[in-house]
């Protein structure tokens, strides 16, 4: 089930927020759950069995590692049996096609193998587990003795798809202690319709540009057509995500969670340091926490220091797709970050504002041809166009025409990536002296009808990241 579909805005979504306010609050996490599993098994009901046999697992493996915590040698061991079932599940969903069909490329061999269909959200949730786990076994946290709490952190449905990736530190009190008021669930319905808004109204729309240009023969695409087509898809992932984040944020608030921002304009950075401090907050910080720091962080050896962001960006490309165009995405960024670090520091530093702006963004977009492309020969052979090689020249009708009829498309794709907007319409309704409450709703109001307008004639439009 879709967030951006008329079943999911005028079903699912009322009826589970109607159960939840009628209900007392020891049945109000039942409620929550329920609706969660409904949500998941919408579409995938066979992986639901699966989901269900994570939260058991799960919770049971928390339990004894807790009661084990006096005998760190018994502690260890279960907490690497739970690690290692949790990752062979994953690997095993997501990874086996792309492991074997790797061997049968190089070796003289073929081994036959079923492509399974990837469970929705594994990525999220189980790294959402994982951070559990880990944190029971640091003693950061307290083991979750109530069952029925444990599986509502595990299936939420406002993030089960795509995140955020909630940290159980960050949630563990309001799983059981939250308080619902007015002003939050009308900031939550706020958070919705601007990530619904992103989704419909701006995703959707430079996508089909995007997917116009990728279609395309490769001898008919000039470098102007080629740079259009991948600036589409860098706007197109930011809105779709973002929006899919803001989303999320908003239902928390409906149900009384607070989610942490997962995005915070990464396209106005300044270097690739910064941008991965605003994209994707959630996992730059779980990667950060359970993988960079304890393999020691940057408080070791330049040369441990240059294998740690290796290895946790060769991780982070795989996280995102199991094919190799997703493992150079990966170590592009590593690279990226190391020369940044050891190298142009200073110079970053010292460069004008906007040459730091133009830097990062050329940057980021080549990175993106990594992520769209079906394989990694794609993905040269795309960026071999955005450079002359094998294209249609440098500028041609076709790249005109992209570029003139999605003029205002572009120019409220970019303001829309920068602060701005949202500053000077926050400072318009609320910083004058009487708040303009009236016109606000007028706005969020038009906004919704807008994309319930646009979900009636459309047809199915996951989000981005649903595939990973």
């Amino acid at each position: 089930m879709l967030f951006s579909s008329v079943v999911f805005l005028f079903t699912f979504l009322p009826v589970v927020l109607i159960l939840y306010y009628l209900s007392p609050r020891p049945l109000k996490n039942i409620v929550v759950l329920i609706g969660s599993l409904i949500f998941y098994a919408w579409g995938e009901p066979v992986y639901i069995f699966l989901m269900v046999f994570s939260i058991l697992f799960n919770y049971v493996s928390g339990l004894d590692i807790a009661r084990n915590l006096g005998d760190k040698e018994k502690a260890w061991k279960s907490l690497r049996f739970n690690i290692v079932v949790n990752l062979c599940i994953l690997g095993f969903f997501k990874y086996e096609g792309f492991v074997l069909g790797s061997i049968n490329a190089v070796l003289p061999v073929n081994i036959p193998y079923r492509e399974l269909p990837l469970p929705i959200g594994i990525s999220f949730y189980t790294f959402q587990i994982l951070s559990y786990i880990i944190d029971v076994y640091r003693g950061d946290v307290k083991v979750q003795k109530n069952l029925l709490d444990f599986a509502v952190y595990v299936t939420m449905f406002p993030q089960l798809i795509a995140g955020p990736i909630v940290q159980y530190a960050d949630i563990d009190r309001q799983l059981h202690v939250r308080k619902e008021t007015v002003e939050n669930f009308g900031e939550g319905v706020l958070f919705f319709i601007r990530g619904l808004s992103k989704k419909i109204l701006l995703a959707n729309a430079i996508g089909t540009v995007f997917d116009h240009v990728f279609s395309m023969e490769p001898a008919q695409v000039s470098v102007l057509t080629a740079w259009l087509g991948c600036a589409a898809y860098t706007f197109q992932i930011y809105f779709d995500f973002s929006g899919y984040s803001d989303m999320a944020i908003g239902l928390g608030k409906m149900f009384g969670f607070e989610f942490k921002r997962n995005f915070f304009y990464p396209y106005v950075a300044k270097s690739i340091t910064e941008f991965w401090r605003r994209w994707h907050i959630s996992l730059s910080t779980w990667f950060r926490d359970y993988v960079y720091i304890p393999l020691g962080g940057n408080r070791v050896s330049k040369g441990k220091h240059v294998r740690n962001i290796m290895v946790v960006w060769m991780l982070t490309g795989l996280w995102h797709g199991a094919a190799w165009n997703f493992v150079m995405w990966g170590l592009y960024y590593g690279i990226l970050l190391l020369i940044e670090k050891y190298i142009l520091a200073e110079a970053l530093d010292k460069a004008p504002a906007v040459i730091c702006h133009l830097y990062c963004l050329v940057l980021v977009m080549i990175g993106w041809v990594f992520f769209f492309s079906p394989s990694f020969g794609s993905a040269v052979n795309y960026l071999g166009l955005m450079f002359g090689v094998g294209g249609h020249g440098i500028a041609d009708r076709q790249g005109l025409y992209i570029l003139a009829t999605n003029g205002l498309m572009w120019l409220i794709l970019i303001l829309g990536s920068t602060p701005a907007v949202h500053n000077v319409y926050e400072k318009i309704i609320y910083g004058a002296k009487r708040s303009n409450t009236a016109v606000n709703c007028v706005v969020y109001a038009a906004l919704f009808f807008l994309c319930v307008a646009y979900l009636v004639t459309e047809s199915y439009n996951p989000f981005l990241y649903f595939r990973f």
